[in-house]
C-alpha cells in the first residue's frame, strides 16, 4: 500500500497544532500509519517538522498569490490575504512556536521570500497613505504573523468563533496601522 505523503502530513499537521508536544508513536496514529512505516518517510522529529514547514511556506505562497496584494488599496490586500491563509493558520501557529526552525544562520528561502512580499506590500500601503509610517513593514509583518498565530490558537481552543477569525485579525491589524487623520 503506497502512503499518501500529503495525508500524512496533513494528519501530523492536525495533530500537532492541537498537541505540539506528541510523540512520533502518536503522529503515525493519527496518521493510520506504524511507526515504523511514518519513520520511513520522516527519520524523525526534525525531518517531520521540516516537511510541515514546507508545506506552510507552499499555503502561504499560494494564499499571498491568490491575495494578489499589488491590486487596490493595500488594506483590501491584507483583507484577502488573512482570509485566504485561515485554512492554514492553526499549522503556521504551530511553525511559528518550532524554534528548531530558526536556530543558525539557515532560515528557510521559502519565509525570506514571504516576508519579503508581505513587507512590500505594507510599504506600499505606507507610499499610498493608507498606513501608518512609524511602524515599519517589517514589524507590521510580525504583527501579521503573531496575530495570525493567537487567533489560530484562540479558535483551536474554543475561546473565540472561527467565524471572526478573519474580521478580528484584519480589523485590529489595521485598525491599528491606519493612518489618522
Amino acid at each position: 500500500m503506497a502512503v499518501d505523503r500529503e495525508q500524512v502530513l496533513r494528519s501530523a499537521a492536525a495533530l500537532l497544532t492541537r498537541k505540539s508536544t506528541a510523540t512520533m508513536d502518536e503522529v503515525a496514529r493519527a496518521a493510520g500509519l506504524s511507526r515504523a512505516t511514518l519513520h520511513r518517510h520522516f527519520a524523525g522529529r526534525d525531518a517531520l517538522v521540516r516537511a510541515l514547514e514546507d508545506l506552510g511556506i507552499a499555503e502561504c505562497e499560494a494564499a499571498l498569490e491568490a491575495a494578489r496584494p499589488d491590486d487596490g488599496p493595500a488594506a483590501d490586500a491584507v483583507r484577502r490575504l488573512v482570509r485566504g491563509i485561515e485554512p492554514s493558520a492553526a499549522l503556521l501557529a504551530f511553525l511559528y512556536t518550532e524554534n528548531q526552525l530558526f536556530e543558525g544562520e539557515e532560515q528557510n528561502e521559502g519565509w525570506a521570500r514571504i516576508d519579503a512580499r508581505l513587507t512590500d506590500l505594507f510599504r506600499r500601503g505606507q507610499e499610498s497613505g493608507e498606513f501608518r509610517i512609524d511602524l515599519t513593514p517589517a514589524w507590521l509583518t510580525e504583527a501579521l504573523y503573531g496575530l495570525l498565530g493567537a487567533a489560530a490558537w484562540a479558535v483551536a481552543e474554543g475561546r473565540v468563533a472561527r467565524n471572526d477569525f478573519n474580521h478580528m485579525i484584519a480589523e485590529l491589524l489595521l485598525g491599528g496601522a491606519l493612518r489618522r487623520e
